[in-house]
């Protein structure tokens, strides 16, 4: 799960499609949702000229789009060598196991039950395949599992969900607003240490402003926190109160997601003494 605000149209499709680095090239998923956005970008990552390729995050289980992807690394003359999971949600993952099928490629993750093989990922850990490499930068608060991936040759981070193309991130159920907010003040760290030039997100166009766009998204935080207290101070107690108050502006197909992100602001609030903790009743915890 991903958006929960910010404008709903963007891109067309075939400007994602293809769209990336020297070494990392979107295949997009044809899962449109207002919570995929235009879908789940599927990035295939090799150096140019290699015979083996990476695939991060292979997107839902869909025969066409795996297929799709197989071919576009053939088309380069290239094989599957990896598949990488930033996390496990489904729109991300469910494709792997076929992927991994058809391909003969190990999958690794975070979470156990979702590798092929034995290895995981941790942090500082470094994915080496067909020369090109990629540094794993543990990203948790969207989900409890995600990763980022550093592409130091492109000087760009695959985000997966935790930084996306267009709109802002739901804190998702397995998610934490101080993980989060953690992992974007180390995500921007690692804009200035390593010259950052591009973000490759999991849904939404690539960004080609990395400091400034982590700037706007904990800027944004601290902004619906302010929100979230002012909500608690006038006497909404329940996620669905403060969604209806604090996300008036964003349309109401999203306000049942919307629910997920206030119960980790409160809990996070409720951790910092700020609300009492009756605010998370009638489902407000987490």
């Amino acid at each position: 799960m991903t958006q929960t605000e910010g404008p709903s149209t963007g891109p067309a499709r075939n400007e994602i499609d293809g769209s990336g680095t020297g070494r990392a090239r979107c295949v997009l998923a044809p899962n449109p949702s207002p919570m995929t956005l235009d879908g789940t970008n599927t990035w295939l990552v090799a150096e140019p000229g290699a015979a083996t390729a990476i695939v991060v995050d292979p997107g839902p289980l869909d025969e066409g789009h795996l297929q799709r992807v197989r071919a576009v690394a053939e088309g380069a003359d290239q094989r599957i060598g990896m598949i990488v999971l930033t996390h496990r949600h489904s729109d991300h993952s469910a494709g792997a196991a076929r992927l991994a099928d058809i391909t003969s490629a190990p999958v690794r993750a975070v979470d156990p039950a979702h590798r092929l093989g034995s290895e995981g990922l941790a942090a500082g850990d470094v994915i080496v395949e067909g020369g090109c490499e990629l540094r794993v930068v543990v990203t948790p608060g969207h989900s409890s599992d995600s990763v980022c991936l550093l592409l130091p040759a492109d000087r760009a981070v695959l985000t997966g969900d935790t930084v996306l193309g267009r709109g802002t991130t739901v804190i998702g159920e397995d998610g934490s607003l101080r993980d989060y907010l953690d992992s974007l003040r180390r995500l921007r760290a690692l804009a200035d240490e390593t010259g950052l030039e591009t973000l490759l997100p999991g849904h939404g166009p690539l960004l080609a402003d990395p400091a400034g766009t982590l700037d706007f998204y904990l800027a944004h935080r601290e902004e619906r926190l302010a929100e979230v207290r002012a909500a608690v101070a006038a006497g909404d107690r329940t996620p669905a109160q403060i969604v209806a108050r604090v996300y008036a502006d964003v349309d109401r197909v999203l306000w049942p997601f919307a629910e997920f992100s206030v119960r980790a602001q409160l809990d996070y609030l409720r951790a910092l003494g700020e609300v009492p903790a009756e605010s998370a009743a009638d489902g407000g915890g987490s």
